[in-house]
């Protein structure tokens, strides 16, 4: 079964139409979409015109800014629309009645949403369908949007989509080191945001890691001793001139 059935009339939908085949296509498979003269095989009657619109899930109309007022080409003086016999609006009262997604797409930024007043009643529903919007110079752009609204809106279409998902950005660059809840501005060459432990104006021993920190006392001038750790024997110092040692020593 066909999906997506494109609805065009020759004149001002032609050249849309068939782009609108070859990107579906491509990206849903070439048995998904309907396009009269590349869907119909030797053989078949123009019965499938009609029964394929009632049976497949989006139906999509190509709208020109000509579409509404195309004339009649056996009768002068009256619309293609208000023909009961016209292949456009037949169609698209098949998919109607079949229950299709209907999806009015605007050629060009001059066509006009719809006013149903003007439509053949069997076809003014197609008014208050949300339309979107196709321009020749950004096709492939516009349409690539559009089968993104149609997968999220039609799950058969989902399941057969071949687009490759966008692409992910690459992943950041490991932190120097974990960050928690501090903000730090100027300062650093005018850094901003968060940057962990900040010291401005550091005069001392400073500890700004995990485990702990030992400090010695802070010692100026000649001649001064500083011992750590465990002392065993006693401590011997001297200052100034050693005085020899003496028999009278005790």
């Amino acid at each position: 079964m066909h999906e997506i059935f494109i609805n065009y009339r020759t004149k001002g939908g032609k050249e849309v139409a068939y782009m609108c085949e070859h990107q579906l296509s491509a990206r849903f498979g070439t048995d998904s979409v309907f396009l009269a003269r590349n869907s119909i095989d030797p053989g078949d009657t123009m019965d499938v015109l009609l029964r394929t619109p009632r049976r497949c899930h989006v139906l999509l109309a190509l709208i020109d800014e000509e579409w509404l007022e195309a004339p009649d080409r056996d009768q002068p003086g009256r619309r293609a629309l208000d023909d009961p016999d016209d292949w456009v609006r037949r169609e698209i009262e098949e998919a109607l009645s079949g229950g299709a997604l209907i999806v009015p797409v605007f050629i060009g930024r001059k066509v006009e949403q719809l006013d149903p007043r003007r439509l053949p009643r069997s076809l003014a529903e197609l008014a208050e369908y949300q339309y979107t919007r196709v321009e020749l110079h950004r096709i492939e752009e516009d349409l690539t949007r559009l089968g993104d609204r149609l997968v999220r809106r039609v799950p058969a279409l989902a399941s057969l989509d071949g687009r490759t998902g966008p692409e992910q950005p690459a992943p950041a660059e490991p932190a120097a080191a974990t960050v928690h809840n501090e903000h730090q501005s100027g300062g650093i060459g005018q850094v901003g945001g968060s940057v962990g432990t900040y010291i401005n104006d550091a005069r001392g021993p400073l500890h700004a890691g995990p485990g702990d920190q030992i400090n010695g006392p802070q010692i100026n001038g000649d001649g001064t001793n500083y011992v750590a750790g465990d002392n065993h024997g006693g401590i011997r110092q001297g200052f100034g001139t050693r005085t020899p040692r003496g028999g009278d020593e005790r």
